[in-house]
């Protein structure tokens, strides 16, 4: 009985280092993927579909980086962010949602937070 116990131990001994090693080859072979220039835009609200489309940037097509959508990974167009800065607030009320990013504003416009939201304005 001891000799299947010392074999069960160098099984697990070995299978433990074949772990360790592959995690390392797996982080070293991860840093050397590039990624696309931008951010992932932040989330909405709610969670996409839970599957797993892309796994790093190089998987999306053009420049789109793999961004998690909530609940898995899809190939999204990054955050861009413009030059320039948004106007001081105003006094309006202007509570939406409008943009969640300057990608998503026409021109030379940044999306730039309202009174209690984001919206569209020229950059001053």
């Amino acid at each position: 009985m001891e000799k299947h116990w010392s074999a069960v131990c160098a099984l697990i001994l070995v299978l433990g280092v074949y772990v360790h090693l592959d995690t390392a080859f797996a982080a070293d072979t991860e840093r050397s993927v590039t990624e696309n220039p931008g951010k992932c835009p932040k989330r909405n609200w709610g969670m996409g579909l839970c599957a797993e489309f892309c796994t790093n940037d190089c998987d999306c097509p053009s420049n789109k980086k793999c961004c998690s959508n909530g609940c898995g990974h899809e190939c999204m167009v990054p955050e861009k962010e413009k030059p320039g800065n948004c106007p001081l607030r105003q006094g309006t009320q202007l509570c939406a949602e409008f943009c969640y990013h300057d990608g998503e504003c026409p021109g030379a416009e940044k999306c730039c937070k309202t009174t209690c939201g984001h919206a569209c304005s020229e950059p001053c």
